[in-house]
């Protein structure tokens, strides 16, 4: 991820240069150039087919948008854009700007959100986290398949981790997974799965 400009953008600004460009995100009023690479795109594909196939599995009125922003109400010149993000149908109507823009303003219709992690680690583990328990999204995973997030974070030596983050009396509980290990999710208790079945 990278800095563009010493520019500062409000949300307005950003939504109309930047809103339906999916490489782009607005943190703390600084553009931020997503920069995905290939690795990184695939495994946010798997992730997301392995959660549509559970979705479709257990008949869930939920679904997985191609393309989304999310703007917490606690910061006016940020706008998130999540690598995945399993939404509620259900809970559109609760959503002010969904009918006109593909704008989340808060939690009831979002079931899940994962971030597969890129050089600029310090936003998913960090600022993040304070963002989406903020909006209190119940479950958000962190995909770190290269293992480049800081040790405190994923432990030394580092190792390609997968953490999930359970929201518990507004604060994220957080359970660190590696290669083999299976995950245990509360939105997918049913879901079998590893970081070593979404690996690139």
């Amino acid at each position: 991820m990278t800095y563009l400009s010493p520019k500062l953008f409000t949300f307005e600004d950003f939504l109309n240069q930047y809103g339906d460009d999916p490489r782009y995100q607005l943190i703390d009023a600084e553009l931020r150039d997503l920069e995905p690479t290939g690795p990184q795109e695939s495994v946010a594909g798997k992730i997301a087919g392995r959660l549509w196939g559970e979705i479709l599995r257990l008949h869930l009125p939920w679904t997985i948008p191609k393309n989304c922003l999310l703007r917490p109400e606690s910061s006016q010149a940020t706008a998130l854009r999540p690598d995945v993000i399993i939404l509620d149908e259900v809970d559109f109507s609760t959503e002010p700007l969904w009918e006109k823009q593909a704008i989340l303003t808060s939690s009831p219709a979002i079931k899940l959100v994962v971030e597969v992690v890129s050089i600029n680690w310090q936003d998913d583990y960090a600022r993040k986290v304070e963002e989406y328990s903020s909006l209190g999204i119940a479950e958000y995973w962190i995909v770190d398949f290269c293992g480049l997030g800081g040790i405190s974070f994923i432990g030394k030596p580092k190792q390609p981790t997968l953490t999930i983050c359970q929201l518990e009396d507004d604060e994220y509980q957080q359970k660190l997974y590696r290669l083999y290990e299976r995950i245990s999710s509360a939105v997918f208790p049913e879901l079998s799965l590893c970081l070593l079945d979404i690996m690139p």
